[in-house]
């Protein structure tokens, strides 16, 4: 059986929550705390249910989060899985569930994302989700310069 999440607006104690998560390493590049800024946006409460949405497991408990930016039909997201439940076969449902409420809440007919190049974990959902891989850049975040893969899905 597939796996379920429900998206509902962000929380204080959601953004709290998601903001003390710690990935393993090479993944802790995600931790919220390694960029002041990404950290200041995840805790302005004037974002949660308009950017920043939570989502809940089948159980109800914190299991990710969406950061949504709806832009001309396009929606550029951003999503994290809870550290424990990474790398164990929830990302494609997890994705799947984030694209159907942007379509639906919020109408978006296309999607995109950005993606840090090592993420080869991630890359992979994506692509099997149909996202493609539009180009390649670097971005200063996390105190230096990274590569992102920008990736669309029609």
């Amino acid at each position: 059986m597939a796996a379920r999440f429900v998206i509902r607006p962000m929380t204080a104690d959601d953004a709290q929550a998601v903001a003390a998560w710690r990935y393993d390493e090479p993944y802790s590049f995600y931790d919220w705390d390694r960029d002041a800024d990404d950290l200041a946006e995840l805790l302005d409460p004037a974002q949660w249910g308009r950017r920043y949405f939570a989502a809940d497991d089948a159980d109800g408990e914190l299991a990710g989060f969406f950061v949504i930016k709806p832009a001309d039909g396009v929606a550029e997201i951003g999503l994290g899985l809870r550290p424990a439940l990474t790398g164990r076969g929830l990302g494609a449902a997890f994705l799947d569930a984030g694209l159907r409420f942007t379509a639906e809440r919020l109408g978006a007919a296309s999607f995109a994302l950005a993606v840090a190049a090592f993420n080869r974990r991630a890359i992979t959902v994506y692509e099997r989700a149909g996202f493609r891989e539009v180009r390649r850049y670097e971005h200063m975040t996390n105190g230096a310069v990274h590569e992102f893969v920008w990736m669309t899905r029609p």
